[in-house]
Protein backbone atom coordinates (compact mmCIF):
# COMPACT_ATOMS: atom_id res chain seq x y z
CA UNK A 1 0.00 0.00 0.00
CA UNK A 2 1.42 3.15 -1.08
CA UNK A 3 0.59 6.40 1.38
CA UNK A 4 0.41 9.41 -1.07
CA UNK A 5 -0.70 13.04 -0.05
CA UNK A 6 -1.75 15.52 -2.05
CA UNK A 7 -1.39 18.93 -1.77
CA UNK A 8 -3.71 21.59 -3.54
CA UNK A 9 -5.78 24.37 -3.25
CA UNK A 10 -9.55 24.20 -4.38
CA UNK A 11 -9.10 27.78 -6.34
CA UNK A 12 -5.95 26.17 -8.25
CA UNK A 13 -6.61 25.81 -12.10
CA UNK A 14 -3.96 23.38 -12.46
CA UNK A 15 -5.19 21.30 -9.61
CA UNK A 16 -8.07 21.13 -11.12
CA UNK A 17 -6.38 20.00 -13.74
CA UNK A 18 -4.60 17.09 -12.27
CA UNK A 19 -8.34 16.06 -11.32
CA UNK A 20 -8.49 12.59 -13.20
CA UNK A 21 -5.10 11.57 -12.37
CA UNK A 22 -6.35 12.49 -8.74
CA UNK A 23 -9.71 10.77 -9.07
CA UNK A 24 -7.75 7.89 -10.86
CA UNK A 25 -5.19 7.67 -7.48
CA UNK A 26 -8.10 7.52 -4.66
CA UNK A 27 -10.14 4.47 -6.64
CA UNK A 28 -6.83 2.47 -7.02
CA UNK A 29 -6.52 0.01 -3.99
CA UNK A 30 -2.63 -0.01 -3.63
CA UNK A 31 -2.70 3.69 -3.19
CA UNK A 32 -4.24 5.30 0.35
CA UNK A 33 -4.48 9.02 -0.88
CA UNK A 34 -4.61 12.13 2.20
CA UNK A 35 -6.03 15.38 1.18
CA UNK A 36 -3.71 18.18 2.30
CA UNK A 37 -4.91 21.97 1.38
CA UNK A 38 -2.33 24.19 1.26
CA UNK A 39 -4.34 27.19 2.41
CA UNK A 40 -2.46 28.87 -0.66
CA UNK A 41 -5.12 31.31 -1.69
CA UNK A 42 -6.36 31.49 1.49
CA UNK A 43 -6.19 34.16 4.44
CA UNK A 44 -3.23 36.45 3.08
CA UNK A 45 -3.24 34.84 0.04
CA UNK A 46 -6.61 35.98 -0.95
CA UNK A 47 -6.87 38.53 -3.47
CA UNK A 48 -9.29 40.86 -5.02
CA UNK A 49 -11.01 40.20 -8.25
CA UNK A 50 -9.97 42.44 -10.87
CA UNK A 51 -9.68 42.66 -14.82
CA UNK A 52 -5.72 42.18 -14.61
CA UNK A 53 -6.16 39.47 -12.69
CA UNK A 54 -9.24 37.80 -14.76
CA UNK A 55 -7.67 37.17 -17.77
CA UNK A 56 -3.88 36.19 -16.25
CA UNK A 57 -6.69 33.27 -14.95
CA UNK A 58 -8.60 32.95 -18.01
CA UNK A 59 -5.06 33.06 -20.40
CA UNK A 60 -4.34 29.81 -17.70
CA UNK A 61 -6.79 28.49 -17.85
CA UNK A 62 -7.04 27.80 -21.60
CA UNK A 63 -3.25 26.21 -21.14
CA UNK A 64 -5.05 24.32 -18.53
CA UNK A 65 -7.82 22.91 -20.59
CA UNK A 66 -5.60 22.32 -24.03
CA UNK A 67 -3.02 20.40 -22.07
CA UNK A 68 -5.64 18.41 -19.59
CA UNK A 69 -8.96 18.51 -21.21
CA UNK A 70 -10.85 19.46 -18.16
CA UNK A 71 -13.47 22.08 -19.18
CA UNK A 72 -13.70 25.69 -18.42
CA UNK A 73 -16.89 27.29 -19.16
CA UNK A 74 -17.40 30.64 -21.35
CA UNK A 75 -20.40 30.91 -18.23
CA UNK A 76 -17.42 30.79 -15.65
CA UNK A 77 -15.44 33.46 -17.90
CA UNK A 78 -18.58 35.69 -17.92
CA UNK A 79 -19.53 35.05 -14.05
CA UNK A 80 -17.24 34.08 -11.82
CA UNK A 81 -14.14 36.07 -13.66
CA UNK A 82 -16.17 38.95 -14.50
CA UNK A 83 -17.67 39.45 -11.02
CA UNK A 84 -15.23 42.08 -8.97
CA UNK A 85 -17.50 41.87 -5.89
CA UNK A 86 -16.26 38.41 -5.40
CA UNK A 87 -12.84 37.47 -3.96
CA UNK A 88 -10.70 35.48 -4.91
CA UNK A 89 -10.44 33.31 -1.37
CA UNK A 90 -10.15 29.39 -0.95
CA UNK A 91 -10.85 29.43 2.47
CA UNK A 92 -14.21 28.76 2.56
CA UNK A 93 -13.97 25.72 -0.12
CA UNK A 94 -10.78 24.88 2.02
CA UNK A 95 -13.24 24.47 4.88
CA UNK A 96 -15.70 23.06 4.03
CA UNK A 97 -13.37 20.27 2.53
CA UNK A 98 -12.09 19.70 6.08
CA UNK A 99 -16.16 19.39 7.50
CA UNK A 100 -16.18 16.45 4.65
CA UNK A 101 -12.49 15.17 6.15
CA UNK A 102 -14.13 14.81 9.50
CA UNK A 103 -17.58 13.97 8.91
CA UNK A 104 -16.96 11.49 5.52
CA UNK A 105 -13.29 11.23 5.30
CA UNK A 106 -13.36 8.53 2.13
CA UNK A 107 -15.65 10.80 0.29
CA UNK A 108 -13.46 14.15 0.34
CA UNK A 109 -12.02 13.25 -3.69
CA UNK A 110 -15.76 13.43 -4.92
CA UNK A 111 -16.43 17.00 -2.79
CA UNK A 112 -13.44 18.38 -3.99
CA UNK A 113 -14.30 17.53 -7.94
CA UNK A 114 -17.87 18.82 -7.43
CA UNK A 115 -16.57 22.22 -6.29
CA UNK A 116 -14.34 22.50 -8.88
CA UNK A 117 -16.91 21.28 -11.47
CA UNK A 118 -19.44 23.82 -9.53
CA UNK A 119 -16.99 26.63 -10.13
CA UNK A 120 -15.24 26.13 -13.53
CA UNK A 121 -17.97 25.20 -15.38
CA UNK A 122 -21.44 25.85 -13.77
CA UNK A 123 -20.04 29.22 -12.98
CA UNK A 124 -20.83 28.99 -8.97
CA UNK A 125 -19.41 31.35 -6.12
CA UNK A 126 -17.54 28.86 -4.58
CA UNK A 127 -16.08 31.12 -2.12
CA UNK A 128 -19.76 31.57 -0.66
CA UNK A 129 -20.87 29.71 2.52
CA UNK A 130 -24.02 29.20 1.55
CA UNK A 131 -23.03 27.71 -1.95
CA UNK A 132 -20.38 25.61 -0.75
CA UNK A 133 -23.30 24.33 2.04
CA UNK A 134 -25.82 23.32 -0.73
CA UNK A 135 -23.33 21.91 -3.14
CA UNK A 136 -22.40 19.71 0.35
CA UNK A 137 -26.27 19.03 0.53
CA UNK A 138 -26.61 17.84 -3.07
CA UNK A 139 -24.05 15.16 -2.49
CA UNK A 140 -26.17 14.05 0.74
CA UNK A 141 -23.10 15.50 2.66
CA UNK A 142 -25.38 16.51 5.32
CA UNK A 143 -23.09 16.03 8.27
CA UNK A 144 -20.69 18.09 6.53
CA UNK A 145 -22.80 20.69 5.38
CA UNK A 146 -24.12 21.16 9.15
CA UNK A 147 -20.45 22.00 10.44
CA UNK A 148 -20.18 24.12 7.94
CA UNK A 149 -22.58 26.06 8.73
CA UNK A 150 -21.94 26.04 12.63
CA UNK A 151 -18.51 25.59 12.73
CA UNK A 152 -16.96 25.03 16.01
CA UNK A 153 -13.17 24.31 17.51
CA UNK A 154 -12.45 21.26 16.09
CA UNK A 155 -13.38 22.00 12.89
CA UNK A 156 -11.46 25.09 13.20
CA UNK A 157 -8.06 23.44 14.78
CA UNK A 158 -8.68 20.69 12.05
CA UNK A 159 -8.20 23.35 9.09
CA UNK A 160 -5.25 24.51 10.76
CA UNK A 161 -3.58 21.45 11.12
CA UNK A 162 -3.83 20.11 7.22
CA UNK A 163 -3.03 23.14 6.18
CA UNK A 164 -0.09 23.46 8.60
CA UNK A 165 1.17 19.53 7.63
CA UNK A 166 0.60 20.62 3.87
CA UNK A 167 2.95 23.89 4.26
CA UNK A 168 5.60 21.80 6.41
CA UNK A 169 5.92 19.04 3.45
CA UNK A 170 6.16 21.48 1.06
CA UNK A 171 9.17 23.29 2.95
CA UNK A 172 10.32 20.01 3.82
CA UNK A 173 10.51 19.38 0.11
CA UNK A 174 10.90 21.95 -1.64
CA UNK A 175 8.02 22.27 -3.46
CA UNK A 176 7.31 25.07 -5.41
CA UNK A 177 3.43 25.22 -5.64
CA UNK A 178 0.26 23.43 -5.81
CA UNK A 179 -0.28 20.81 -7.02
CA UNK A 180 2.33 18.58 -5.44
CA UNK A 181 2.48 14.36 -4.65
CA UNK A 182 4.41 13.53 -1.61
CA UNK A 183 5.17 10.04 -1.73
CA UNK A 184 6.03 8.00 2.04
CA UNK A 185 7.32 4.76 2.63
CA UNK A 186 8.78 3.49 5.65
CA UNK A 187 9.18 6.96 7.00
CA UNK A 188 10.08 8.63 4.27
CA UNK A 189 8.44 11.14 2.23
CA UNK A 190 9.89 12.32 -1.89
CA UNK A 191 8.06 14.69 -3.83
CA UNK A 192 7.19 13.22 -6.99
CA UNK A 193 7.11 14.82 -10.59
CA UNK A 194 4.04 15.89 -11.24
CA UNK A 195 3.94 16.42 -15.25
CA UNK A 196 2.40 13.54 -16.33
CA UNK A 197 -0.74 13.98 -14.24
CA UNK A 198 -1.87 16.45 -16.34
CA UNK A 199 -1.32 14.75 -19.80
CA UNK A 200 -1.53 10.95 -18.92
CA UNK A 201 -3.43 10.22 -15.71
CA UNK A 202 -3.17 6.83 -15.62
CA UNK A 203 0.46 7.03 -16.45
CA UNK A 204 1.24 8.89 -13.32
CA UNK A 205 -0.97 6.03 -11.51
CA UNK A 206 1.54 3.72 -12.85
CA UNK A 207 4.63 6.25 -12.07
CA UNK A 208 3.40 6.53 -8.40
CA UNK A 209 2.51 2.25 -7.91
CA UNK A 210 6.14 1.58 -9.43
CA UNK A 211 7.83 4.20 -7.04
Amino acid sequence: MKDLYYIFDPLCGWCYGAGPAVTALAEHAGVRLHLLPSGLFAGEGARPMNAEFAAYAWSNDQRIERLTGQPFSERYRSEVLTNHQQMFDSGPATFALTAVALTEPLREVEALKALQHARYVDAVDITDIDSLQAILGRLCLTGAAARLARPDAQLEEANIRRIGQARQLMQQLGARGVPSFVLQVNGQSRLLPSSAAFSDPHGFLEQVLAA
